[in-house]
């Protein structure tokens, strides 16, 4: 692409926002291998999942996975391990060459519900100079609850419509449909819609797709691949 063409510069939106810990970083493999199983670990996730969903306002995000660690009958030896491996959390095949493609073209973002302290570590584990980094904690309330999403718009200085989010979990959709963020849902493993949750306007199995789909923002529609 000859991006010195103004018109096609143009198509770009001004600002891309992620989840952090899902569509760019690969998490389960680390929870998984924290709590022993695949099995184990995707009982353990999404019952840390439901409790982030709906708690609202931020609870201590190391809190929540202990809960749920105990919930499942995990040991306090597995949340102990997740944090252990938390600087080894491993990138999807593509984030970061995505990253690096947008960033000439839009300010970055991330949008995690995680701790501050934990969040800002993940996001370092990309290579990328992020314009903002915000966290639940921050924000003071978890995804999908609209504050973080709006928060992360605010200290961009970029309006919802001229901003893109990439998605990891289909419960984002809740949250960037009330904010008014068009997304793409990297949904790397094939989950669900949650039920009521607003469709993606494009959704993969995979990151490629989204360098195009951002690319031609200003006149896309809702593509699957």
């Amino acid at each position: 692409m000859d991006t010195s063409d103004p018109s096609l510069a143009q198509t770009w939106p001004r600002a891309v926002l992620f989840d952090l810990l899902t569509a760019l970083l690969d998490s389960w493999t680390v929870w998984n291998a924290a709590a022993g199983s695949e099995a184990q670990g995707r009982a353990w996730r999404a019952e840390y999942l439901k409790r982030t969903y709906g708690c609202g306002a931020y609870v201590s995000y190391e809190q929540l996975v202990r809960e749920a660690a105990r919930h499942v009958g995990l040991p306090p030896s597995a949340p102990d391990a997740l944090e252990a491996g938390w600087d080894a959390l491993p990138a999807w095949d593509g984030a970061r060459a995505l990253l690096k493609a947008l960033r000439p073209h839009c300010r970055l973002a991330v949008v995690t519900n995680c701790s501050t302290r934990l969040g800002r570590r993940a996001a370092a584990l990309l290579d990328i100079d992020w314009d903002a980094v915000v966290t639940s904690e921050e924000a003071g309330f978890y995804k999908p609850d609209p504050r973080p999403y709006r928060l992360a718009l605010a200290r961009l200085g970029v309006p919802a419509a001229d901003a893109a989010f990439v998605a990891g979990s289909g419960y984002d959709m809740f949250g960037t449909s009330a904010t008014g963020l068009r997304t793409y849902w990297h949904n790397r493993v094939g989950l669900a819609l949650p039920a009521g949750a607003p469709a993606p306007e494009a959704e993969s199995a995979t990151l490629e797709p989204a360098l195009p789909w951002l690319r031609g923002f200003h006149a896309t529609g809702r593509q699957d691949a």
